[in-house]
């Protein structure tokens, strides 16, 4: 009976090629679609569960108290590694990574000089983290301070195809380090990214003071791997307790956080988890599932608009003994070879789209083939897009009584209709309700680009101050060479790169600071020049300057947010106190800046000159000529100066926009899919008026013989299927506006939710109904009355 069932499905397949293709090509891009967002949400779910250890890894972080409110960060104290490893039995491994003091630095062998993404940490990060290692090994790569790991990229990079194992590279122009193990490349999906690993021994040679950092301090990231993950509970209550006993005046508690949360599960509330990428990742696997849904919905209103054309089939094989049952199998089979087919499509469509996404997004998404899981999951999709296709022309298709079906009659016991409205309806309100959010979603990263950020973003750059540029007599020639060739206006030190989160301090008071006050100040290093050179406002006060010795040693600017906080109507001249420093003056207050996170509020913060302390040199290129000529004059004075370092400049409007990378890629997947699902609803809507027509044909051939025009015809088709493009706006609107104002509650500063983008979302889905049901209105409008009265 199957293969029967089948014969027939095949059958009407090839017999109405233009309905098999409108249908199965509505199913096959609606399973593109479908399966592209099920790749990038594997894809995001994926980060670092290639470890084969990942469910007793676990990442330290750290709660501060801020007033009774807790901020959570991943730095930790460069103790508590040691401290967890020898006191708590369950603990297996700890390891540090040192957090960016010197990820990009100049690695050198023969002629060849690279700046290299080089992490610090402890030899038993190896044993945490494993590598797929090409030579060497995890016991003996990291085993003395000299020793350095890289990838297989770095090792092609610098030493072609041979073996590197013994090879030695000259770290900063300063230090020879020996090649002992080379890995293979770091799948893009893991969150530690590097070209080389350096011991911690290393660093401890290269940072001596950060030896004696105390249990305040936080300086690194902190990886713990348990004997048993069943412990975790025992052990984070211990880890939790750890700073506090070391230190009772402590704000700071560590505690274990499960590394495989760690990419998607990156903002905390008052030390709580609030989710981060996951909710993005939520938001796609329920938009895959809206896809899809869409597409079969689809499915149904083609399938029974063809009702006419299938109830004498349906009749006469009742008549001749066929039970329910039988014919809903067919009809079931026919939806399943129809999904069977589609999803063939589906792979092509996808494998094409796939490297033009993975370039959109800047991500490495594949098909991995080989992996059942895949199939599984591919097997699955395909049954349950049959099954919920099918089921409803199955149990309506199959219910049709032979007598009346026989007599001309379509007669069910009932009307499909207000089903099938039903259907269209759910279709294009979830469709509004994608174009909303989309629109919306745009809306807001448009707003964030264009928002005043307090400084000027435009011809800023920074390169990074290292060899000879260390030095301060020669930066200072550096500088005034830089402004004589006319490449840069003005020029000065900062304390990290400047669109980075910096260092916080809990140890500054002021007069009139409450002594249950626990607010935790950011601060940074500057040179002269400061606001010139990144075209932020002094708004009291003046900028540091050399004309005043003291601008070096106990002068500070504080910004607008800072001042805020001290609650000081005028603070210049005001002294400050931080930690054992001498006492600082304010000498002035900059206006708030937005460089470090978009959206959101300026942080409360403090600049004081330290030269020694700032990691690179902020630049105002000269406007008057193109930044093609002022960055060639730079690289020739810095090739002047620090020939051994080859250049590197960061534009800071590139940094900027880079930081709206998430938003971005919202709205380019929104934007995407969201147009695909109303195309799909079209389809849907295509099929509804498929039927209705052939359910009025006679009467509207009985109404052009009575004398209506064309034009009453339109409107009387028309009306009916704009009442429920109506009635979809209505039910998306509220739906849409309570996700995109639950998304908006994450920035500070954000659009207002104005009717406009309703308006937009239904207009746009107005016109499309109108023109997609228009072709077929005027279609049967045209048509010869005779045709269908001849009968009659």
């Amino acid at each position: 009976m199957f293969f029967i069932n089948l014969k027939i499905a095949i059958r009407n397949l090839v017999k109405n090629k233009g309905f098999s293709l409108i249908n199965i090509g509505g199913l096959a891009i609606g399973m593109a679609c479908c399966l592209l967002l099920l790749l990038y949400v594997s894809y995001e779910w994926g980060y670092d569960r290639h470890f084969k250890d990942i469910d007793r890894i676990y990442i330290s972080r750290l709660n501060i108290d801020i007033n009774g409110k807790l901020a959570t960060t991943v730095a930790t104290p460069n103790k508590l590694a040691a401290e967890a490893q020898q006191t708590l039995p369950g603990v297996e491994q700890t390891s540090r990574m040192a957090m960016g003091r010197d990820d990009a630095r100049l690695f050198s062998y023969q002629q060849q000089n690279y700046k290299l993404d080089a992490k610090s940490v402890d030899p038993s990060f190896l044993q945490i983290f494993e590598q797929k290692f090409i030579y060497g090994n995890a016991g003996t790569a990291l085993s003395t301070p000299n020793s350095v790991l890289i990838t297989k990229s770095t090792a092609r990079k610098l030493f072609g195809n041979s073996n590197p194992i013994g090879q030695t590279l000259k770290y900063d122009n300063r230090k020879w380090l020996k090649v002992t193990a080379v890995v293979e490349d770091l799948p893009k999906n893991q969150s530690i990214q590097y070209d080389a690993l350096l011991s911690w021994a290393f660093f401890d040679q290269e940072h001596p003071d950060d030896k004696e950092n105390g249990w305040g301090a936080i300086t690194c990231f902190t990886f713990f791997k348990l004997k048993d993950k069943s412990q975790f509970a025992s052990l984070d209550a211990s880890v939790r307790k750890m700073i506090k006993s070391h230190d009772a005046k402590t704000q700071l508690e560590a505690f274990l956080f499960p590394y495989s949360k760690f990419h998607l599960y990156n903002e905390f509330v008052n030390g709580k988890p609030a989710g981060g990428r996951i909710d993005q990742v939520k938001l796609f696997l329920f938009l895959a599932f809206c896809v899809l849904l869409i597409a079969t919905i689809n499915y149904m209103n083609l399938s029974t608009a063809r009702s006419e054309k299938r109830a004498r089939e349906v009749g006469v094989r009742k008549a001749l003994g066929s039970t329910r049952r039988s014919l809903m199998s067919q009809f079931m089979i026919e939806s399943m070879l129809f999904s069977l087919i589609a999803m063939f499509i589906a792979f092509g469509l996808l494998e094409l789209c796939l490297p033009y996404f993975n370039n959109l997004l800047e991500i490495s998404m594949q098909i991995d083939y080989s992996s059942y899981l895949f199939w599984i999951i591919i097997s699955i999709l395909v049954l349950l897009t049959g099954f919920l296709a099918g089921s409803y022309p199955a149990f309506y298709l199959s219910s049709f009584i032979p007598v009346k079906v026989l007599k001309g009659s379509t007669g069910t016991g009932g009307s499909s209709l207000p089903v099938r409205k039903t259907l269209v309806v759910l279709q294009f309100s979830l469709s509004i309700c994608m174009i909303v959010c989309a629109i919306i979603v745009y809306t807001q990263i448009q707003f964030m680009r264009n928002q005043p950020l307090g400084f000027s973003q435009d011809n800023l750059v920074q390169m990074d101050l290292e060899g000879a540029l260390k030095d301060a007599k020669k930066l200072e020639l550096f500088k005034a060479e830089l402004v004589k060739s006319g490449a840069v206006l003005s020029s000065s030190e900062f304390a990290q790169s400047f669109t980075e989160n910096g260092s916080i301090t809990g140890g500054l008071s002021w007069p009139g600071k409450a002594a249950n006050d626990r607010s935790v100040i950011d601060f940074r290093s500057i040179g002269f020049n400061f606001s010139k050179t990144i075209g932020a406002q002094i708004v009291k006060g003046r900028d540091f300057s050399p004309k005043f010795v003291a601008d070096t040693a106990t002068s500070v600017l504080v910004n607008e947010a800072l001042a805020e906080v001290m609650g000081i109507k005028d603070p210049v001249g005001t002294v400050l106190r931080w930690s054992d420093n001498p006492p600082l003056t304010i000498v002035g207050v900059i206006k708030n800046y937005s460089n470090e996170r978009l959206g959101v509020k300026t942080l409360p913060t403090f600049f004081f000159y330290n030269v020694g302390m700032s990691k690179v040199l902020l630049m105002k290129l000269n406007p008057e000529q193109s930044a093609g000529t002022s960055v060639g004059l730079i690289k020739q004075i810095s090739q002047k100066f620090n020939s051994a370092y080859p250049l590197q400049l960061t534009f800071i409007n590139q940094d900027i926009s880079d930081k709206l990378k998430l938003e971005r890629r919202l709205s380019i997947l929104s934007n995407f899919f969201g147009g695909f699902a109303i195309f799909i609803s079209c389809l849907g809507l295509l099929g509804l008026a498929l039927y209705m027509a052939e359910q009025r044909k006679k009467e509207i051939s009985i109404r052009k013989v009575l004398g209506a025009d064309l034009k009453s015809i339109l409107i009387l088709l028309n009306k009916d299927f704009i009442k429920l493009v109506l009635l979809s706006n209505l039910i998306a609107f509220p739906v849409a506006y309570i996700c995109i104002n639950s998304w908006l509650k994450s920035y500070d500063y954000k659009v207002m939710i104005g009717p406009g983008p309703f308006i937009v979302a239904g207009m746009i889905s107005l016109l499309i109904a109108l023109i997609t049901v228009s072709l077929q209105s005027f279609k049967v409008a045209k048509a010869n009355a005779v045709d269908a009265l001849k009968y009659e």
